[in-house]
């Protein structure tokens, strides 16, 4: 593919995920797209052969953004506890960087779209709840932690934590911040959430009496 189609599919993709931002609850149309970029829809259906691929590209982008950069933390950071922390902070952070595209993760852009598109953002939630998982499974073989609930549930809980303030963002029509208050919100989430196991217990006690 050569290098000026790569980059007229970027300026398609960028003008879409523009048109999300600034049209929040609003239908994408081809040919206000193509008004946007510049193009006919013709030479739309050229780089893109229908709107669904164009969402596809998108969310392909999510998805290779979001898990590069995860499999950047878990080389960079050995703790469970960073690791979640870092984790939904880049989720967070990504969606209020990128508002247009945040509505394809809630699922608000996609109305009325294939059955393809939900699935692929199902399969990302899943597959970042399964990454969230694994952290916590490695987390009582390497640290004697695990959560206060099965792992499942944890997993669940924080990922859950997280989609909330994603909705919110894209309801209130990009006003309210994924991470306005995480401060205060995400200490109080973590307590209660870890169980040290005896060990790592009594070595968190010997360093405090010393």
């Amino acid at each position: 593919m050569s290098s000026e189609k790569i980059n007229r599919r970027q300026q398609i993709l960028q003008a879409l995920a523009h048109m999300l931002e600034v049209s929040p609850g609003g239908r994408i149309t081809t040919a206000a797209l193509a008004k946007q970029v510049g193009f006919t829809e013709a030479a739309l259906y050229r780089h893109f052969p229908s709107k669904s691929k164009m969402f596809e590209g998108l969310i392909e982008f999510i998805e290779a953004t979001i898990f590069s950069r995860i499999s950047l933390i878990l080389q960079d950071e050995l703790g469970a506890r960073l690791r979640c922390q870092k984790i939904l902070h880049l989720l967070l952070t990504f969606c209020e960087r990128n508002p247009g595209i945040t509505r394809l993760l809630t699922g608000d852009a996609l109305t009325g779209e294939t059955d393809r598109l939900h699935g692929r953002i199902l399969q990302f939630f899943d597959r970042l709840e399964t990454q969230l998982k694994q952290v916590l499974r490695e987390a009582e073989l390497r640290e004697q932690l695990r959560p206060a609930i099965p792992l499942s549930g944890a997993a669940n809980l924080l990922l859950a934590w997280a989609e909330g303030r994603i909705v919110q963002y894209v309801r209130s029509g990009f006003k309210r911040r994924p991470l306005e208050n995480w401060p205060q919100q995400w200490p109080l989430l973590m307590t209660g959430f870890w169980f040290e196991g005896p060990q790592k217990a009594e070595n968190r006690c010997e360093v405090n009496s010393n």
